[in-house]
């Protein structure tokens, strides 16, 4: 069984910084890609941000300069650290990965960290 565990949520004012955590916990071969995803009240869940092994990281617009998508393979552990944030990027954060066990691949989500920009 394998289980992304998210950390490093919280409250930060505008143009301030957080660095969110997502370790992969569990028995598996690889991770083959990950993402961060993330969800306003009422809006529909965004990609943030993906990094596919071997590849670039690639980022939507609202994230380009200000968020970076890293990984720790020897912790299995993908990070987003957020700098400039602003009110608009408050939401629940997910992790993404898609991993390949011994006998399959598949796709898993963490279970989302509030993040709050306000004064």
């Amino acid at each position: 069984q394998v289980q992304l565990v998210e950390s490093g949520g919280g409250l930060a004012q505008p143009g301030g910084s957080l660095n969110l955590s997502c370790a992969a916990i569990g028995s598996f071969f690889r991770i083959i890609a990950t993402a961060w995803f993330r969800q306003a009240p009422g809006k529909q869940r965004e990609l943030v941000a993906r990094l596919v092994s071997g590849s670039p990281a690639t980022y939507s617009d609202f994230a380009k300069g200000r968020f970076t998508i890293s990984t720790d393979n020897a912790k299995n552990t993908v990070y987003l650290q957020m700098n400039s944030l602003k009110p608009e990027d408050t939401a629940v954060y997910y992790c993404n990965a898609h991993i390949s066990t011994w006998s399959s691949e598949n796709e898993y989500w963490g279970q989302g960290t509030q993040v709050t920009v306000s004064s």
